[in-house]
């Protein structure tokens, strides 16, 4: 299971750090111009980079404790936060009828929980 785990995370940790260092590092107006980031609209820009500031630190708290063994707590609460990142995600797509996007925000949620679960839980490290 704890591999399983350590899977799990690090999917998780390169697809919010893609998806974090996407929003850190373009513009609103540049994001704005993809489809599937059409909800960017909506917000204000300091917003956008404020959640991609916490998806790239809810992805190295996936990752680095467990590595180096330094408050490996911080594991299962990225993984909570970052769940919480994706409700809101969901709300945000379920507003603006996007439910292609709500399926894929749904999945990593459910990935999400299972690593705060287990790695608070029975896997814990």
């Amino acid at each position: 299971m704890n591999v399983f785990l350590w899977i799990v995370a690090g999917v998780l940790a390169a697809f919010f750090l893609a998806a974090g260092l996407t929003k850190l590092s373009q513009s609103k107006a540049k994001l704005g111009e993809n489809p599937q980031m059409a909800w960017s609209k909506d917000f204000s820009a300091g917003t956008i980079k404020l959640i991609g500031a916490a998806e790239v630190l809810g992805a190295l708290g996936l990752i680095l404790p467990g590595i180096f063994d330094i408050a490996p707590v911080l594991v299962p609460l990225a993984a909570v936060g970052l769940a919480l990142i994706m409700l809101g995600a969901i709300v945000t797509h379920g507003r603006r009828k996007e439910f292609q996007q709500i399926v894929i925000n749904t999945v990593v949620l459910i990935l999400a929980l299972v690593v705060a679960i287990f790695r608070f839980g029975p896997n814990a490290f």
